[in-house]
């Protein structure tokens, strides 16, 4: 993953969370579980549950 998108990952969890869980209702909070160093383990997480594109996902990281 990218450093620009691991440093907004990083610095806008809340918010980024609040998103994902109002597009995917099917997210979980243990879903969402963040742990730095393992971002793109969640990105893959993500995808999985929701069957979006790892760009897709992304885009949606990089619009907040």
């Amino acid at each position: 993953m990218e450093n620009a998108t691991k440093e907004q990952l990083k610095g806008k969890w809340n918010q980024l969370k609040g998103v994902l869980r109002q597009k995917y209702g099917q997210l979980t909070e243990d879903d969402l579980q963040y742990v730095e160093g393992q971002e793109d383990e969640f990105i893959g997480k993500i995808q999985e549950k929701t069957g979006e594109s790892k760009e897709k996902l992304k885009s949606i990281i990089d619009s907040i």
